[in-house]
């Protein structure tokens, strides 16, 4: 099982280059970065809920990647997750190129539809959030198929344009789709690559990857890997999703404990090593 971290990275606490060089240097397979572009006064409540508390201070993940990819050479580096709806699908696409480019095909496109109240101010109803990404991944997954890329749908809608940058990953990085229920399951099989919910202990994960082993048969597809997503380094729930099959375990570390780092990748990489590929 591959092993990463999740990093919730502000302007306070570790930068970004230290932080993917330690994670890189401490034999890590990835390094995933949260996004948020906002939270809403009305919905600042959310600020004193646990894992939150910093949640309008994040960095843009694209432009800390960058940062990451030019000081590491071997770790993965990913969106966990990317808000798709609030994007326009023809510069997101040039955005997933020029990463995947500039750290040599090591990104991991990690996506998801976000919050409501946060996507409403990006002027996405909060209902057509799904509907939306789907359409935004489709079209980007025909500028990086097609020379000459048209896309018509409800939601994306445009004519032949010329778009000649593509990803060093052929046809595209790993699409992995967040969500804890059968709607991410669902997009997964869709038109993703692989499974990323979050895991703890009361979520029946089991039942969870034999659905997504019976969509994806029933879809006519090949099985979908799972990365999942856990709050803290867990060692009973790191051997249940060793026992399940799932690919990678990413654990949150939170930036802005900056003397907490050593200790985190020493403790993590400790219990990892009954784990690791």
């Amino acid at each position: 099982m591959k092993l990463g971290v999740g990093v919730f990275s502000t302007e306070r606490g570790v930068g970004i280059c230290s932080l993917a060089n330690q994670a890189e240097a401490a034999g890590l397979e990835s390094l995933f970065l949260v996004q948020n572009t906002h939270v809403p006064v009305s919905g600042v409540a959310l600020l004193d809920e646990e894992h939150h508390e910093r949640d309008h201070h994040f960095l843009d993940p694209f432009v800390a990647l960058g940062a990451a990819a030019a000081v590491t050479t071997r770790i993965k580096l990913g969106t966990g997750i990317c808000v798709v709806p609030i994007y326009d699908p023809i510069i997101l696409a040039m955005q997933v190129s020029t990463l995947d480019q500039l750290s040599s095909g090591r990104f991991l496109f990690g996506i998801g539809v976000g919050h409501e109240d946060t996507v409403h101010n990006h002027g996405v109803r909060p209902e057509l959030r799904g509907r939306v990404m789907r359409e935004n991944v489709l079209a980007m997954k025909a500028m990086w198929a097609e020379d000459d890329a048209e896309f018509h749908g409800e939601f994306v809608d445009f004519a032949p344009i010329l778009t000649g940058l593509r990803p060093r990953q052929q046809p595209h990085p790993p699409i992995l789709i967040g969500g804890q229920d059968s709607r991410g399951i669902a997009h997964t099989v869709d038109y993703g690559d692989a499974w990323m919910p979050i895991v703890y202990d009361e979520l029946d994960l089991g039942s969870q990857m034999l659905e997504l082993e019976r969509r994806c048969q029933e879809a006519g597809r090949p099985s979908a890997p799972v990365t999942a997503g856990m709050f803290e380094v867990d060692k009973q729930l790191m051997e249940r999703c060793a026992e399940l099959g799932i690919e990678r375990c990413v654990v949150v570390f939170h930036a802005e404990d900056n003397d907490g780092l050593p200790t985190f990748l020493e403790r993590y990489t400790r219990v990892a090593d009954g784990f690791s590929d």
